[in-house]
């Protein structure tokens, strides 16, 4: 691998940043004006620049799905962007199904003041985590580097054939390979956490069933 591609890397992921509630205005925002506000907020983890961070039609799927509450006379509040945020940030991973049953319980309890606690608060505390997870995630990505270009070593005689370019295109899937396994298990376990919060989804609907059967 490359370790000047890698100091690229690492210069890239130490510049990843997350949208704080200092930058969401305080006031309603029709529809123009929160993807304008996403595109421009969301664009140094946009993969590709001209890329929309989120349009209308998500939006629009995302209310008629019950993963986002109607806007307000067309217009989104401040929690409205709160809960988009977390959609944009759970939609490269989970099915929109699970980002339902996993966002609930903040749309109900904590969406439109009907907690003492607000999501403004939860997204903060949320992210007081991030400078801390962001160190342990770079000391881990630093360890797969370090792994990966000791990997098809010039002295073991199994790859000792190998040039320069193809040891390099070996040793960068190796460490894609180290990744991608980091990812597919954190998925796995994400996607185990959802199925709980179905089943007791599931479980509570059925009891309101049946209690009013008994009515």
């Amino acid at each position: 691998m490359d370790k000047n591609f890698f100091e690229e890397l690492i210069e890239y992921f130490h510049s990843l940043s997350h949208i704080t509630t200092d930058d969401i205005p305080n006031l309603e925002l029709y529809m123009d004006q929160v993807t304008g506000f996403m595109d421009l907020h969301l664009d140094p983890i946009k993969r590709h620049h001209e890329d929309k961070a989120l349009t209308k039609t998500m939006i629009n799927n995302y209310a008629k799905n019950k993963l986002l509450p109607p806007p307000n006379k067309k217009r989104y509040n401040r929690e409205h962007m709160l809960i988009l945020l977390f959609i944009y940030y759970y939609k490269g991973i989970l099915q929109l199904n699970d980002i339902e049953v996993i966002l609930k319980p903040l749309n109900e309890k904590y969406f439109s003041g009907h907690s003492s606690v607000t999501l403004t608060d939860i997204y903060d505390e949320v992210f007081t985590l991030e400078p801390d997870e962001k160190e342990r995630i770079f000391a881990e990505v630093e360890n797969m580097a370090g792994l990966s270009l000791n990997s098809f070593k010039a002295d073991d005689p199994k790859f000792s054939d190998l040039s320069d370019e193809d040891r390099q295109e070996l040793q960068l899937f190796s460490f894609l390979c180290e990744l991608g396994l980091d990812v597919f298990m954190k998925k796995l376990l994400m996607e185990k956490i959802a199925d709980k919060l179905h089943e007791a989804e599931f479980a509570r609907i059925a009891e309101e069933r049946a209690m009013k059967k008994k009515k």
